[in-house]
């Protein structure tokens, strides 16, 4: 278990050994930069929650058109945008709370 904020590895599972907790698949559009970024304030805001969330990254600016992407990064979860642009470790969190609360997606 990490519970230090991190950078997370494409295919972890944040919040893994909590099986008991719902499990979300996130996907991250954008560049290597952005990306990382982002997914170091989501290891930060969320280890607290009672959410697990499988994480992938998705490079190709091809792709990420295809899905309608517009911001970089974009955070999809379960096949929807969650997130978009490097927004900070309070909104992630905010926006986490909102979905166990039923009030998002």
């Amino acid at each position: 278990m990490n519970n230090s904020c991190h950078i997370m590895n494409d295919g972890e599972v944040l919040n893994a050994e909590h099986e008991e907790y719902t499990l979300f698949h996130g996907l991250l559009y954008g560049n290597r930069v952005s990306t990382a970024k982002f997914s170091k304030r989501l290891s930060c805001s969320i280890k607290h929650l009672p959410v697990r969330v499988s994480f992938n990254y998705e490079y190709d600016t091809l792709k990420a058109v295809e899905e309608g992407v517009t911001k970089d990064p974009t955070f999809f979860l379960n096949g929807k945008v969650f997130l978009e642009g490097l927004v900070q470790a309070e909104e992630i969190t905010q926006a986490f709370e909102k979905l166990i609360l039923g009030n998002n997606i």
